[in-house]
């Protein structure tokens, strides 16, 4: 399977195995729920997200969306896969390719998935989520992302006593100050 960015040529195809799987676990379409699927670009891209299509003989088998919210955090969603093409990494590389992404760019994830899928649930406490509540039949899931932890002004403050400590010049000193701060 080949992983890569959606694009509005795959929008039909990606309702069809988005809308599929719903139905193949006993979930009928929701127009309030699934609204997300009529503007994939808006809803995820719009607000610093993605959204990653797996292709396999050039069909969309399975997806894999991260939603941008506020305070720095996102919501990985849609991770969806074919019947015919589980068993054999699939869904776990697309869940990885969303997971990397939020690390990358994100300080917190989080994902809600229905509590009788009980395979995604070991896939997402494997990879450090950790559960949070339950509500409706829905479990709740976080994990705090440390590659994207934006420098506060107390580490401006850690740096500069550092560079004072080891007797830099002044000026040198402003601009390591600086940098490190505003980078």
């Amino acid at each position: 399977m080949i992983i890569q960015r959606y694009d509005d040529s795959r929008k039909e195809e990606v309702r069809d195995v988005v809308l599929g799987v719903l139905k193949e676990h006993g979930f009928e379409p929701d127009r309030l729920k699934d609204a997300d699927l009529n503007d994939i670009n808006g809803y995820y891209f719009g607000s610093g997200g993605a959204f990653f299509v797996g292709i396999v003989d050039g069909k969309v088998v399975g997806t894999a969306g991260i939603r941008k919210l506020s305070g720095n955090r996102c919501e990985i969603r849609r991770i969806y896969l074919k019947k015919a093409f589980r068993g054999k990494g699939n869904g776990k590389q697309l869940f990885r390719t969303a997971l990397d992404f939020a690390e990358k760019n994100c300080s917190g994830v989080f994902l809600k998935t229905d509590s009788t899928l009980t395979k995604a649930i070991d896939m997402y406490l494997k990879h450090g989520f950790t559960f949070k509540k339950e509500e409706t039949g829905y479990l709740y899931f976080e994990k705090k992302c440390f590659n994207a932890r934006v420098p506060s002004r107390e580490d401006g403050v850690l740096f500069a006593n550092f560079v004072r400590s080891i007797g830099l010049n002044l000026t040198f000193r402003m601009c390591l100050i600086y940098f490190s701060i505003n980078i």
